[in-house]
């Protein structure tokens, strides 16, 4: 017996579900470009403060993003940017943290 196609159908770029989640994608890309400046940034002992406040707001908003994700794929891109996210924080914690030189 031949089995049914399913038509392609559009929508969003990380939904599976063929709907749209414009807030769960836009918490996605900005927890992946959070994480990816929280990386780039703990390679340089002078920029600990963008990389810890970086890291640490991915890290909110990679939880919440992930609180109300909807579709696997958004889940796997939610946790790969919270692991970029948590990197760069603790590595900007061993360089000064995010308050490191400005109280004191």
């Amino acid at each position: 017996m031949a089995q049914a196609m399913r038509p392609h159908q559009t929508g969003s770029l990380f939904a599976t579900d063929g709907k749209v989640h414009p807030l769960q994608d836009s918490l996605v890309v900005v927890t992946l470009l959070l994480g990816a400046l929280a990386v780039v940034a703990a390679f340089f002992n002078n920029l600990h403060l963008l990389s810890s406040w970086a890291g640490l707001v991915g890290i909110f908003t990679g939880g919440f993003g992930h609180y109300i994700s909807i579709t696997t794929r958004e889940r796997f891109l939610i946790i790969i940017g919270l692991g970029a996210c948590a990197v760069g924080f603790f590595i900007g914690l061993a360089h000064g943290g995010p308050f490191g030189g400005v109280i004191g």
